[in-house]
C-alpha cells in the first residue's frame, strides 16, 4: 500500500468515526460537514472529497459502525448453546452497547432515517449483519430441541432484532420500563431453558403437542 493510499484511508477512518461520535453526543440535528470535521480533526472540505456529500458520509459510518459493533460479538455469539444462553448474551451485549453510546446512536440513525434518504438503506443493512449472527445462533441452537421444527430461524432472528431496537428505544422514554422488558426476556430464557432439560420422554410430549397445535 503507498503512503498516500494509506493517508486516504486513515483520513475516510477518522471521518466515519467522527460522523458516529457526532451523531452520538450531538444528534442528527447538529450533525454537519462542519461538526463532523471538527470531531474527526480534519479540513472540512476532506468530507465532500472523500464521500461526496454529509448524507453519504452518514450512511457509510452507519455501515461501519455497524461492522465493528457485531465484530466485537460475533465470537461470544458464536458460542452460545442454547436458547435461554442466547438471552443472556443478548442481556449482556445491550447493556455493553448502551454504556458504549450505540443504543443512542442507534436512535439518532433511526431518526434521521426519516429525512435522510440514505439512512434507511444504510441502517436497515446494519441490522442486518446482527440478523445474520443472531439467525445461525438460532438455526444451532434449536436443532434437536422440540422447537427446532415449528420455528423459523429467519423470521425469528427478525423479530428478536426488531425487540431490542424497540426496548432501546423505549429506553430513552421509560428506563424503567425498558429494563422491566429485558428482566421479562430473562425469565423466558429461564422457561426455555427448563424445557430444554426435560428428558427424552418429557420432551417427545412436547413435541406432540407442539404438533398438535400446528394442525389447528
Amino acid at each position: 500500500m503507498s503512503p498516500e493510499t494509506a493517508k486516504s484511508l486513515e483520513t475516510k477512518t477518522k471521518l466515519l468515526e467522527g460522523a458516529l461520535r457526532t451523531l452520538t453526543d450531538q444528534g442528527i440535528a447538529k450533525t454537519s460537514a462542519r461538526t463532523i470535521a471538527a470531531a474527526a480533526g480534519v479540513n472540512q472540505a476532506l468530507v465532500f472529497y472523500h464521500f461526496g456529500s454529509v448524507d453519504e458520509l452518514l450512511s457509510a459510518a452507519c455501515r461501519y459502525g455497524a461492522e465493528q459493533a457485531v465484530s466485537r460479538h460475533r465470537l461470544r455469539i458464536a458460542s452460545v448453546r442454547s436458547l435461554s444462553e442466547l438471552l443472556a448474551v443478548g442481556r449482556e451485549i445491550h447493556d455493553q452497547e448502551r454504556e458504549n453510546g450505540h443504543v443512542a446512536l442507534l436512535g439518532q440513525l433511526l431518526a434521521g432515517a426519516q429525512t435522510h434518504p440514505t439512512l434507511g438503506p444504510a441502517t436497515a443493512a446494519g441490522l442486518d449483519l446482527w440478523i445474520t449472527e443472531i439467525e445461525r445462533a438460532l438455526t444451532r441452537v434449536l436443532a434437536g430441541t422440540p422447537f427446532g421444527d415449528f420455528t423459523d430461524p429467519r423470521g425469528l432472528a427478525r423479530a428478536v432484532a426488531a425487540s431490542f431496537v424497540g426496548i432501546e428505544l423505549y429506553e430513552g422514554v421509560d428506563a424503567e420500563g425498558a429494563t422491566a422488558a429485558l428482566d421479562a426476556l430473562e425469565h423466558l430464557g429461564a422457561l426455555v431453558a427448563a424445557l430444554e432439560e426435560l428428558g427424552p420422554v418429557a420432551q417427545r410430549a412436547v413435541r406432540h403437542h407442539l404438533r398438535r397445535t400446528a394442525r389447528r
